[in-house]
Formats: structure tokens, sequence, C-alpha cells
């Protein structure tokens, strides 16, 4: 028997139009370019595989009509519930597959590892390579023409953006937003960032325990990453300006209506791409990089953002260094008004506009120009965008900040460099000499901190060792090492506090981070010990170890060659391979654009 809904001229039609084509402005799709398609190699022989893959899809409800040619768009999810912050994404998901079926494309799910900081041990970003991985080879693995990348805990947008990169498809991220104000006791209660700020009250003794713990169901009121301008929201700013996302992405919180519609029309917007043939490098250029460094000194972004651009422009084949984001971002001026670098949240930023008001205010500090996924250029994406005046997003010539760019610090105790975030930071401590009070791992950090005989003031400068990519294992956001409890209590408010690594990007401090090559790959950092005088400059661009480098010889001789052992799977492969933070934390094999070539046929 004739199913009807097969069309008349067999299993990849010549007509150039499915039934629900139509609706793209770039109007029907010719044969050949239909024929060009990646899913066509699955879905449009006549023989036992195009049977096998066709059936497949069937067993799920697909009618015969969905394999006509029409573009297929994977929506890659990092949903799950061991990542809260992500925990909606399976209902914006639904939303767009909608976009999808109505632009004319068949939309596939598909789950990928999920990254979340609030349960994850040792560190998520061991695992952001691994992420990345799942991301690259399940798109060239499958019948996939385009795909949509749903992202929101901070490692997940960078992992996917990364994986895709190397792949190269028609691609398009949609973040997951914000969560709502966190509030307590008639306070705004900025997720992160509160909870670093109330720890430290409880180790002063100015908050109880139990209060402490009742503040733990008001800071996040609803699924969505945090409120402030954290790792998560740093990145999905930073994903919109490079124009890999649609204008609103970054702001809209995840639980507003406004969000299912962007992921509605992000779903719509993907199928335009794969008939467009816009592929993902000639979007993430250098100058989408460079759009990128300076909205990130504007909104006050996350030190995170330095080692996942690094490593997303190794996959891009990039050329972007350490450096760039230091001299790139000069002159630009804070003009976000939001926690850590300043007094507002998530909320207030979107009602203010979000990025794109930012982008009309920076001007012509953005190559405006630059080609996003929508098919315009950025300036043609924001033009009319206003802030009606709201003081979360400051004018040029009344900014918080004149030079809001992360410093990059070298010097002979960070020969390959290091950072630190001055708009977070006491600016008084921006300049600081001070002896070392060394601890050499994170056990031993935690165990004396908080002991009443530390030999510790307010001039002396906190260093961890081990805290890097191969030394934690995974460089966990453990930067911004605590005050010791007996200066909280004396009214320390802030020290200068140096480590090989990360920060998260809701905490605050003149924290300096990302020291390269870190301890446990034999940087200098190692042979730090206390009493030594440390001197920062970060207006000179200088972190020095006052000690001769005779001294350096003899307690490198005396230390030895000290390689972190493994315990095989993916945590010796990681060991092996991880590269340091100067070049983005990747996989050293997984650097560059391998494609997105078929593979040959396994039935």
């Amino acid at each position: 028997m004739t199913d009807p809904n097969r069309p008349t001229d067999g299993p990849f039609p010549t007509d150039g139009a499915s039934p629900t084509d139509g609706a793209s402005p770039t109007g029907a799709t010719p044969p050949a370019d239909r024929a060009r398609r990646r899913s066509q190699s699955w879905f449009a022989g006549a023989d036992k595989t195009g049977f096998f893959h066709r059936s497949g899809i069937k067993a799920m409800g697909v009618p015969d009509r969905m394999f006509d040619g029409r573009p297929v768009i994977g929506i890659c999810n990092t949903w799950s519930q061991l990542a809260p912050c992500n925990a909606h994404l399976r209902d914006l998901a639904q939303y767009v597959a909608r976009g999808v079926y109505e632009a004319g494309g068949l939309p596939l799910e598909f789950p990928v590892t999920s990254l979340g900081e609030t349960l994850m041990r040792p560190s998520t970003m061991m695992y952001r390579n691994l992420a990345s991985m799942d991301v690259e080879e399940t798109l060239r693995a499958n019948p996939l023409d385009g795909v949509v990348l749903l992202a929101g805990c901070d490692k997940t947008t960078p992992a996917l953006l990364m994986g895709a990169a190397s792949v190269d498809l028609p691609s398009i991220v949609l973040s997951g937003g914000p969560t709502l104000t966190g509030r307590r006791e008639g306070r705004q209660l900025p997720s992160g960032t509160g909870t670093y700020e109330m720890y430290d009250q409880v180790r002063a003794g100015t908050m109880t325990p139990e209060d402490f713990v009742g503040a733990e169901a008001c800071m996040w009121r609803s699924n969505g990453s945090c409120n402030t301008m954290g790792t998560a929201s740093t990145m999905a700013s930073l994903v919109e300006v490079m124009g890999m996302a649609l204008p609103g992405n970054a702001a809209v919180p995840a639980v507003d209506a406004r969000r299912r519609t962007l992921a509605h029309d992000t779903g719509f917007r993907a199928v335009e791409l794969v008939r467009e043939e816009l592929v993902m490098s000639r979007i993430v250029t250098r100058k989408a990089f460079e759009n990128a460094i300076r909205l990130n000194a504007a909104i006050g972004g996350s030190t995170n953002a330095v080692v996942h651009l690094l490593a997303l422009a190794g996959r891009a084949e990039v050329d972007l260094a350490l450096d760039d984001f230091d001299r790139v971002a000069a002159g630009v001026p804070l003009l976000v008004d939001l926690v850590p670098s300043g007094q507002y949240l998530m909320e207030d930023f979107f009602d203010a506009g979000g990025v794109p008001v930012v982008v009309n205010e920076l001007g012509d500090l953005l190559h405006r120009e630059a080609l996003t996924v929508t098919g315009r250029t950025l300036g043609e994406n924001t033009e009319g965008a206003t802030g009606w005046g709201s003081p979360v997003v400051r004018r040029r010539t009344d900014p918080l900040q004149e030079n809001a760019g992360i410093a990059v610090l070298h010097g002979n105790l960070a020969p390959d460099g290091a950072i630190i975030k001055p708009s977070a930071a006491t600016a008084e401590l921006l300049e600081h000499r001070g002896p070392a009070v060394v601890f050499e791992d994170i056990d031993d950090l935690r165990a004396r901190i908080d002991d009443p005989d530390l030999d510790v003031d307010a001039d002396s400068v906190l260093v961890l060792k081990g805290a890097g990519p191969k030394g934690y294992p995974g460089m966990p956001e453990m930067g911004n090492l605590p005050i010791p409890a007996k200066l909280l209590r004396a009214g320390v408010t802030d020290m200068v506090r140096i480590s090989d690594a990360r920060m998260s990007g809701t905490a605050f401090g003149a924290v300096v981070l990302h020291v390269a090559p870190e301890s446990a790959a034999g940087g200098p950092l190692s042979l730090v010990e206390t009493g030594d005088m440390i001197e920062l400059d970060v207006p000179g661009r200088r972190l020095h170890l006052e000690v001769d480098d005779g001294e350096l010889a003899r307690r490198r001789a005396a230390r030895g060659e000290q390689r972190p052992a493994g315990s095989g799977g993916y945590m010796q492969l990681y060991l092996d391979h991880v590269t340091q933070a100067d070049s983005g934390a990747d996989l050293d094999f997984l650097r560059g654009r391998r494609g997105s070539e078929v593979p040959r046929a396994g039935h």
C-alpha cells in the first residue's frame, strides 16, 4: 500500500520545497544545495543503509515526509539534574524544536556531558575539555546539518563552543539565562558573591551558622545561572557580542516567557543558517574575539573568560595570545554596574536593555561590522537599543572606572603571565609589597588559614600552590583565598592573594590568578617560601619575587622534579595532555578544526 505522506518523486524529492518550507526569507532551497547537506548522506539513499537510518528515526514517530531533504538541526542539550543551573533546558529545547519545525527543518535533540559548578568535584574545569570532545564527536558522527547549543552553567558555554568550532557546522547558542534576584530580609542577595560574603561573616562571628543555612533557599529563586556578572552571565554576554547568539541572549531571566520566545526564534534561525551555509568559522573571527575582550572589560566580566576564549581560539584557529587581553581592552571603561564589580544584578541588567545597549554605548570601540548569526552585522543587530536612562548601564562619559580591562602581569614569578581583575579589587592593593604566607596545597590552606597562631597580617601576601591545570588537578576556582579569620575580625576585607588557580566570576578581591607556568609544572611559584617578599605592581604589569636567581636555582635543585600522578581513565588523559593557563588549558591534541566530513557508513 502506498504511503499517502510520501512525496511522489521518491526518497529525495527534486522540487526544492517541503510542505512547510517557505518560512525562510531566503526562499526554497535548490536541489543541488539539498544534496550537499550532510544529513542526505544518511537519509537520501534508496538502499539498505538509507532504509536503516530512516527506519530508526521513524521509530520515534517521525513521518516519512520529514526526510525530503529539509535541514536537520541538532539540539545539543546540557540539561541535567546534576547541574541545577541547566535544569530548565529540557523545557527550552521544546521551544527550539518548535522554531525548527516552523522554519521547515527537522529537530533532533541529543544530550552531552553536563557541567554543574554546584556539585562537580574536583573541578568542572577538568571536564570542560571532555564535554567539548563529546560535542565534537556527536556532531560529526550523526546526520546533522546545523546545531543549536543549549548552555547555561559556567563551563557548558565554552565546552559547547569549543566542540562546535572543531566541526564548523552552522551553529547558534541559546543560553539558559540567569536566575531571579535573590532576596533575604528585605535585601537583594547576589548568588555566589553573597555566599563568600556571608561565609566570611560566619568565620568572623558576625553571622550565625543557622542564619547562613537559612539563606540557602533565598539565593536561587529559580532555575538559571548566577544572577551576578559571574562566569555564566559573562560567557552568555560574550557569545552574544561575538555574534554566536541572537540579540538579547545574555540577560533574559531563565524563567521569563521571553526566554522561551528567544528559544523559538533561535531554532527558526538555525534552519536559515543551514540554508545560507553560514558556518561558525565565518563568525568566530579575530574581530569577534576582540569584541569579546572589550565587552568583557565594559561589563566587569569574569577572569574565567580569559582561559575560555584562549581555548576557543585554539579550536577556531584564530591567533590570540594572553597579552591580547590587556592590549585589546586598553582604554575600555567599566560601564555595567553589576555585582561583583558594582551593585546591581542580572534582572536589572535585563531591564536596562542588556548587551545591545552596552554595544551601542561602546560605539567605535567595537568592530560593529562583524558578521553575526542573524546574517547581519553586530551594529545592525543593536541599532536603536537604549537603556531608558537606567543607572545599570553607564555612559562612556561617566563610567564606573576609566580602564577596566583584565591586567596581564609578567615577572620572575609568572614568566608566561598571570592575570588580575582590577575592577573587583581594592584600589590601594594594586601596588603592594609584602611578605609571603605560603600554602603548599589546598589541604594545607584549609588546615591553617584560621589558625590563631598563623603569622599573618594585613600586609601579607597569601600564596597558594598546587591549584593549576595539572596540580589540583583541574584548576579549581580557589584563587580567592579566604582571609584569615583573625584578620576578618579585625576588619580586614581584602588582601593580595596569588595562585595558579582560577577565581569564580562571582568572587572579588586583589587576587592574582592563572600564574603560568603553574607550580606542578615546575613554575617559579613552586619555589616561593614563607617570608619571601613579593611585589605586585598592576599599573606596571609586574609580579616580582624578591629572591635572587642563585637562591631560586638552589631551591629548584633541592625540590627536584615533581610530576602529578594519574590514576588512569580520563584523568590520566587530562594530565598527560592539558596545556597551561596561558594557552587555554585545553588538551593539546584537540586544538584546531577537524571539519564536518561525513564518516563512512557503519551498516
